[in-house]
């Protein structure tokens, strides 16, 4: 596999504090659920449309894409069309503590789908960084979980939500290997603008007479959590498994709620500090052993053919 131009896990950074507006932005945004994923996914695509004028060969290679890579391309914007509308729709019956700790539990699940299906092996290291940080998130959102009535209705969207989009991510580090990022991160997100445009039609939902601001709102969530965020990590994913982007995505809650306080004015709590920290080790311990066995493995299999041609 070519080796990248960027360094992919500070790419990985940018991408967490990119997708940390994500909350902020809906909460701001008074359009409906539905609307505010559809224009996000809408205008991301007009944003990429552009680079076809300098990315050569990209029409081409679209043109190109097998049966196979198509339908999971298409299959994969499905997927991230489901997690902006069970994430979306979580936010309007929890709280945005809640809503992005459970969204942002996709190790849970990235962890399961790396070993089945990529044969992904973790550090016990690792594991222990993981279980740290999924616990941190725990103590930023502990305060804010409520049981019962629409809180809990949205705790389950929320958690629905985390379930897909790792789909999502898995998909992608599959396709990934055969796409570039502008062919895949073109064709999926229009795809995943159609789902949301059906389901817009099929419930009734206007595509237009919202507020100046809100039309505001959904350029930048398309610029900064989709372009900024999500097409980062579907350029990393070529290099980083899904289980350890996955993990830095636990990043989320820290940056959403630092944002949180100077945005919307609202307290950081000693929870969230003592979370917030929990949750950057954890991180930190899972990116550095995880990165460790790796080299491991890379040296394990250099060695024999390196004995041999000796």
């Amino acid at each position: 596999m070519d080796k990248p131009a960027f360094p992919p896990y500070f790419a990985l950074l940018i991408g967490v504090i990119s997708i940390s507006f994500s909350a902020i932005f809906v909460k701001l945004a008074s359009a409906p659920a539905p609307i505010i994923a559809t224009y996000r996914l809408l205008f991301s695509v007009l944003l990429i449309l552009p680079t076809l004028l300098v990315a050569k060969g990209v029409i081409t290679e679209i043109a190109g894409i097998s049966r196979k890579i198509w339908l999971l391309s298409l299959l994969s914007g499905a997927f991230l069309a489901s997690h902006f509308l069970l994430w979306f729709e979580s936010l309007r019956f929890t709280s945005v503590a809640s809503s992005t700790v459970l969204v942002t539990l996709q190790p849970l699940f990235a962890f399961v789908g790396g070993y089945f299906l990529f044969g992904e092996r973790l550090h016990p290291a690792a594991v222990v960084g993981g279980v740290l940080a999924i616990g941190g998130s725990f103590v930023i959102g502990w305060g804010d979980f409520q049981i019962g009535g629409e809180a809990l209705f949205g705790d389950i969207l929320a958690l629905l939500g985390a379930a897909t989009v790792t789909v999502y991510w898995l998909i992608g580090q599959y396709v990934r290997k055969a796409l570039s990022l502008t062919a895949y991160t073109l064709v999926v997100y229009s795809a995943s603008s159609i789902c949301l445009l059906a389901y817009d039609l099929l419930f009734g939902y206007s595509l237009v007479g919202y507020p100046a601001a809100d039309w505001g709102w959904f350029f930048l969530l398309a610029l900064i959590p989709t372009l900024f965020g999500h097409s980062i990590f579907n350029w990393v994913i070529r290099w980083i498994p899904t289980s350890t982007v996955s993990m830095s995505i636990l990043g989320e809650p820290v940056g959403t709620a630092i944002l949180a306080y100077l945005i919307l004015d609202e307290v950081v709590t000693i929870p969230q500090y003592i979370g917030g920290g929990i949750i950057l080790l954890g991180i930190y311990l899972f990116m550095r052993w995880n990165t460790m066995i790796k080299e491991e493995k890379t040296d394990e299999q250099i060695s024999p053919s390196t004995q041999n041609s000796a």
